[in-house]
């Protein structure tokens, strides 16, 4: 059975649950409405073809400013080591007040930040998401 009803669902809950754990994800159908449901792994997978891509600005003044290309988030420091701890910092931030606000957030022209959102939470770790974070010199 591919999809799931709702009904069978709740009343299968512990089982449903440990199957979406140990054995494969879930498609749920609940009247008009349909669900996937995983565990983080699953989605770890679905999300790894996105990265954070971010210009590298050299100021004046010796310090580094990186402006993420995915979303809008600039930051500077003084060498680029600092500038992207300060990003992914600055990305989990982000991450967590978008969800927080998810209904309003995930309309319009920022719904295409869902699956960085998504992937920064489930990573929340600033040292693996500044490991994503791929720099490229920018025009200044």
């Amino acid at each position: 059975m591919l999809i799931m009803n709702a009904t069978t669902v709740r009343s299968e809950w512990s089982s449903v649950a440990e199957s979406v754990i140990r054995d494969k994800p879930a498609f749920i159908k609940k009247t008009r409405d349909h669900l996937f449901l995983s565990d983080f792994s699953v989605m770890e997978s679905l999300l790894s073809a996105y990265s954070f891509n971010a210009e590298t600005f050299e100021e004046e003044d010796g310090s580094v400013t990186l402006s993420l290309d995915e979303i809008d988030l600039v930051e500077n420091a003084v060498d680029l080591p600092s500038a992207v701890t300060k990003l992914a910092n600055a990305i989990l931030e982000y991450s967590e007040d978008y969800y927080a606000e998810f209904t309003f957030w995930s309309r319009g022209s920022r719904k295409a930040h869902i699956p960085y959102v998504f992937k920064a939470l489930i990573l929340n770790d600033t040292d693996r998401i500044g490991g994503l974070i791929k720099c490229r010199r920018g025009k200044n």
